[in-house]
């Protein structure tokens, strides 16, 4: 069976990750009783396939034959040990931007519209609730870190100071967009006060950061690869945070970091 399109990893990629989870799962705590519902092997899976394709707990559940309930206690145990045993492929920060040029973006995970966040999680451009984070990148398309998740509503530039990226990054030279409005980073320049148009050396700048962009739109693409990022994250916020760890480190894991 192929698992690249369904999970985002190769055969060998998924029996190293098992091979890895076992000894730090450990015995079963009872050696008598009824079995398990799935095996560690079809756990992992379970839980690699809630990452990749997000689909209800339901509709899992019937894939692997078992009780949404079932599902939801594998997932809660076994994401965090994914987290676990691929944190060592997590590239040291930073270390890992020394004499590099960094581009970064903003990112909105969409969350549900939860009443208790519905005001602080709101993305006005993006028109839906979820929370924002912060995705600096090199000029190839690496991607080297992604921050924790602030409130939806957060500009672009309050978040670079929030995450920490305005310390991490003092010593790098970074290139973003409009939305750094009053960070040390390099941005396009807007029109000039009582102007309709770009002035030629205006128009010749904003392009040559236009050309380098794209390449930290691909490293935004590569953990929302992961569409329980992508497309509607439903369990509760106060586990996003971990989640968006587990996700960032399995996809460093993938490339081979």
């Amino acid at each position: 069976m192929r698992y690249q399109s369904t999970i985002g990893l190769d055969h060998d990629q998924i029996q190293e990750l098992v091979a890895r989870i076992h000894p730090v799962l450990g015995p079963p705590d009872r050696p008598v009783g009824r079995p398990p519902a799935l095996s560690l092997y079809r756990s992992v899976l379970l839980t690699l396939v809630l990452m990749r394709q997000n689909p209800a707990q339901t509709v899992a559940a019937d894939w692997f034959g078992v009780s949404q309930p079932t599902v939801s206690r594998i997932v809660r145990r076994i994401a965090p040990l994914i987290g676990q045993v691929t944190c060592l492929h997590t590239p040291p920060l930073p270390d890992a931007l020394a004499g590099r040029v960094v581009l970064v973006d903003g990112a909105l995970v969409p969350t549900d519209d939860h009443a208790s966040h519905r005001k602080a999680n709101h993305n006005t451009k993006h028109r839906q609730a979820g929370v924002t984070v912060q995705v600096p990148a090199a000029l190839d398309g690496t991607l080297p870190a992604v921050t924790g998740p602030v409130e939806g509503r957060t500009h672009d530039s309050n978040a670079y100071t929030l995450t920490g990226l305005d310390v991490l990054l003092c010593d790098t030279q970074v290139v973003g967009d409009l939305g750094y409005q009053g960070t040390p980073a390099i941005r396009p320049r807007r029109k000039r006060p009582g102007h309709t148009r770009h002035t030629p050396a205006d128009k010749t700048w904003n392009t040559s950061i236009s050309r380098i962009r794209w390449a930290v739109e691909h490293a935004i693409a590569h953990p929302k690869d992961r569409k329980i990022l992508a497309t509607g994250y439903r369990p509760r916020l106060t586990e996003l945070p971990t989640l968006i760890r587990i996700v960032t480190s399995l996809e460093y894991y993938r490339q081979g970091w």
